[in-house]
């Protein structure tokens, strides 16, 4: 693919820090007595912060949304300074993109809390140029705000730009955007396989498969 920039998601794409997110969410739900399947709790996994708290409160837990994102984040703190790494053929394929001189940005649900330790303890945050969040723009990965607000700050078209993402509703809400995608693997998204696979331009399952 031809591209002059690649925005990158972080949970599931760029480290594998699904299987945290899996330990947080039963904590919150065995605190408030709340139990749940394991296969419940790996669709929850999969979801942004709004989804994993809207289907919460369905299971009867009261705390709002703002309330419940903040418990998400003070009971990830911790593992993300010192507990995740990164994905297969991350740091190559970044290093092979700024060889190339594409610009780089992370675009994710997770705050700089969050976001900035993991990138910095996995030695590959100096890679990018920019760093765009879901709070910057008010609006979830339902909706294409977020990657077009990222093509913004790094100064290029968003035809110029190709999204990598292992959710489907960011596939989708890239390709509304009016850019490439492309599909990565990760094993709390794998019921979407088949649709991630059509939706996105191409689909890898770690990232030397694309260099």
């Amino acid at each position: 693919m031809d591209f002059s920039a690649a925005i990158f998601d972080l949970d599931g794409t760029l480290v594998d820090s699904n299987t945290v997110w899996e330990k947080i969410d039963m904590i919150i739900l065995q605190k408030r007595g709340i139990r749940c399947t394991d296969d419940f709790v790996r669709r929850l996994t999969a979801m942004t912060y709004e989804d994993a708290a809207e289907e919460m409160h369905k299971l009867g837990v009261k705390e709002t949304t703002e309330e419940l994102i903040k418990e998400f984040n003070s009971l990830a703190v911790h593992e993300y300074r010192h507990n995740i790494f990164l994905k297969e053929g991350v740091r190559d394929y970044l290093d092979y993109l700024k060889q190339q001189g594409v610009k780089l940005a992370v675009a994710t649900a997770s705050p700089g809390a969050l976001y900035e330790p993991v990138l910095r303890n996995n030695h590959i945050y100096s890679f990018f140029d920019a760093f765009c969040t879901t709070d910057d723009v008010g609006k979830s990965k339902d909706y294409p705000d977020i990657y077009l607000h990222a093509a913004s700050v790094l100064g290029v078209s968003p035809s110029e730009c190709v999204v990598f993402e292992d959710v489907l509703k960011g596939i989708i809400s890239a390709k509304n955007a009016g850019m490439k995608a492309v599909g990565v693997y990760d094993k709390y998204s794998e019921e979407d396989i088949i649709t991630i696979r059509t939706a996105a331009d191409k689909f890898i399952f770690n990232f030397f498969e694309i260099m």
